[in-house]
């Protein structure tokens, strides 16, 4: 009886999608003709309102599917943060045209794409300068130190107890005391970036891949020592892979850090290009729309970054339970 009486409520709510999606698109188009003629009265708002629970209804009944393939899921899993991102860029854009924001304070979606498509070689050069200079040097450096004195240390009790309290300090220094003392010391150019990603990178790594090598299980270990496996054997065919795990978590996160590091660092001293002097240099002549679009050249970076080390460990650790429903 309850799966009868749940059958066509899961009907209903499929049946509803369309619905809901046709309402979202009506109440937009409605609203972006009103606020391009200049009518944002009671009328608008409405319609902007309606936009958002008709949105709000369509994202709520994409989230309840339950598919049964795996293109099925994996399509709801992308439609669903897409569709809730695209209402939130567009109730920005409603907002800030309705009520007739300045652009110093907060520029529309419109005009930050309108400023991305007109500066183009400026935001590649800016992004040459930062990510494929200073953060993929700099990221490469501090995961692999990391990861290489990790595997040192390992075996050493002294060391695990006497580095890795110093890692976790470290790894609590603020960035705006560290990257002028870099800067000092590897001049104005990328390098000096790059040390500051190694810096902020090193110890996350170090601390995770310490940790994933102390998760395998002692019946595992003791397993191995019965088949006489030597400790290089038991490093690379039992505690590595149980460890993987935990190192792309720390690659994960120092995706994430590696260019927030290197944009702030610039902040200190650069030459006249990267994306941290691009921000640092129009904020000060009030070119909001140009700091918006570093922004977002800045979140697509990080964004993809993520998404292909995530993709790689999901090709590595297919084995893991976390990845056997993926």
């Amino acid at each position: 009886m309850s799966i009868a009486a749940a059958t066509p409520r899961a009907a209903v709510g499929r049946a509803d999608i369309p619905v809901s999606l046709a309402v979202t698109l009506a109440a937009l188009v409605g609203a972006l003709a009103r606020v391009a003629d200049g009518a944002t009265g009671p009328i608008f708002w409405g319609l902007v309102v309606l936009f958002w629970l008709a949105a709000w209804r369509l994202t709520a009944r994409l989230a309840a599917l339950e598919p049964t393939t795996p293109l099925g899921r994996r399509l709801v899993g992308v439609m669903v943060p897409a569709v809730f991102g695209l209402t939130l860029v567009a109730l920005w854009e409603l907002v800030v045209r309705g009520l007739d924001v300045p652009v110093v304070l907060l520029p529309a979606p419109s005009l930050i794409a309108q400023r991305i498509a007109g500066s183009l070689p400026i935001l590649w050069a800016d992004f040459r300068q930062t990510f494929l200079r200073s953060v993929i040097v700099g990221y490469a450096i501090g995961c692999g130190a990391g990861f290489l004195a990790a595997i040192l240390i390992d075996r050493s009790p002294f060391l695990q107890r006497g580095l890795l309290p110093v890692g976790n300090l470290v790894s609590a220094l603020p960035i705006v005391g560290v990257a002028p003392i870099m800067v000092m010391w590897f001049g104005f150019d990328w390098p000096s970036k790059a040390a500051v990603v190694v810096v902020m990178t090193f110890f996350p790594m170090l601390v995770n891949t310490v940790a994933g090598l102390a998760a395998s299980g002692a019946m595992e270990r003791d397993l191995m020592r019965t088949y006489g496996a030597s400790p290089g054997q038991t490093l690379l065919k039992l505690r590595l892979p149980a460890a993987m795990p935990f190192v792309f978590n720390a690659l994960k996160i120092n995706s994430t850090l590696a260019l927030i590091g290197a944009i702030v660092a610039e902040f200190f001293g650069t030459p006249i290009v990267g994306m941290g002097f691009r921000i640092s240099a129009e904020i000060g002549r009030l070119s909001t729309d140009m700091v918006w679009a570093e922004i977002v050249v800045a979140a697509l970076a990080g964004s993809l970054s993520y998404a292909l080390i995530a993709l790689i460990e999901r090709l590595v650790t297919f084995w893991h339970p976390s990845m056997r429903g993926a």
